[in-house]
């Protein structure tokens, strides 16, 4: 994560003011966010994906792209953003050497997408989708959070798009995050209901796609693109999970799910290669059996209905202490 600042204000993420921001002195510089980068390849590391907030809110985020790209050992490097920049971007970040990008998108109606993100142009996506086309990424793969009675109605249209373009489209559970106010477990979609939805259309098939995160793969028969299912409470992939998250401001975290934190901020600050090696050794021996999640509700079956306590939590965001975007979201 390389900012917790966003252009958007989605509702399901924070308050329509935003939340308090990281001090700026703690942001993690990008020549700090190389230097870890070429000790996490040394530890194994082949994989990156750069997020926020919004990572293209960053000033000069082709450069960190750029910087990265001079690692051999990194094999693909991605970035997730909801895309209202990427009309501006996305050549810059296709010569800079991204590899892939993510989209996250909850509506494609120009009035409820406007509401979900209070405010944000659903026209400025379209045109960074295209943009990304032109810039020669692929697959695109297009997020999108079944939330019940706020975008339900849509599960279908979204899986309409890989009938006619070559798009992954994937649907993730809605996790207890962000706004007390606005998660309700009744709100739940798990992945074998929004599967059904989509079988509405006619029968999936697996798909042929070669696996790099947790999502299960099909498709609609004839289909360009493929359709992706993402279950982190009815089904968590805990068991496979090989990633950690470096926060905006240089806190490795070995469970998304979870508070736990090692702050690297000061090796990384000083230089030392030891310590920071020692630091992501530590992190990688601190992932949890299975997140914590599980806690708020049993989701693997329709009693995630019925009323969940202990939602209250620690302060105005439920599950962790820090909002999504504060940890990368």
């Amino acid at each position: 994560s390389i900012t917790d600042r966003c252009n958007l204000r989605c509702v399901y993420c924070m308050p329509s003011d935003g939340v308090s921001s990281i001090p700026h002195d703690t942001i993690l510089r990008y020549e700090e966010i190389v230097f870890f980068l070429k000790i996490a390849v040394d530890a194994g590391v082949r994989k990156i994906r750069i997020t926020g907030g919004e990572p293209l809110v960053r000033k000069n985020v082709s450069d960190l792209i750029r910087m990265i790209k001079t690692n051999a050992g990194i094999k693909d490097l991605s970035m997730t953003t909801n895309g209202v920049l990427l009309d501006t971007y996305a050549q810059h970040l296709a010569a800079a050497g991204l590899t892939r990008i993510n989209i996250s998108l909850d509506s494609l109606v120009p009035a409820k997408y406007r509401a979900i993100t209070r405010g944000g142009s659903i026209t400025s996506v379209f045109r960074g989708i295209r943009a990304a086309e032109q810039a020669g990424f692929t697959p695109i793969k297009i997020n999108m959070i079944p939330i019940r009675g706020l975008n339900d109605d849509e599960i279908q249209e979204f899986a309409r798009l890989t009938i006619k373009y070559p798009y992954q489209v994937r649907f993730i559970e809605y996790m207890p995050f962000g706004l007390k106010e606005m998660w309700r477990p009744e709100r739940f979609l798990s992945a074998e209901q929004t599967q059904s939805i989509v079988e509405e259309l006619g029968p999936l098939v697996p798909a042929k796609v070669e696996k790099s995160g947790p999502a299960r793969y099909l498709k609609l028969k004839g289909a360009q693109g493929i359709i992706g299912f993402i279950s982190p409470l009815s089904n968590h992939f805990c068991h496979e999970c090989n990633r950690l998250r470096l926060t905006a401001d240089g806190k490795l975290r070995p469970c998304l799910f979870s508070e736990k934190e090692i702050n690297l901020r000061p090796a990384l600050r000083t230089g030392d290669v030891e310590e920071v090696m020692k630091l992501i050794e530590l992190s990688v021996a601190s992932k949890p059996e299975r997140h914590a999640l599980h806690t708020y509700g049993d989701y693997s079956s329709e009693d995630h209905l019925t009323p969940v306590e202990n939602f209250n939590g620690r302060n105005d965001f439920i599950g962790q202490r820090r909002p999504m975007s504060g940890i990368g979201g």
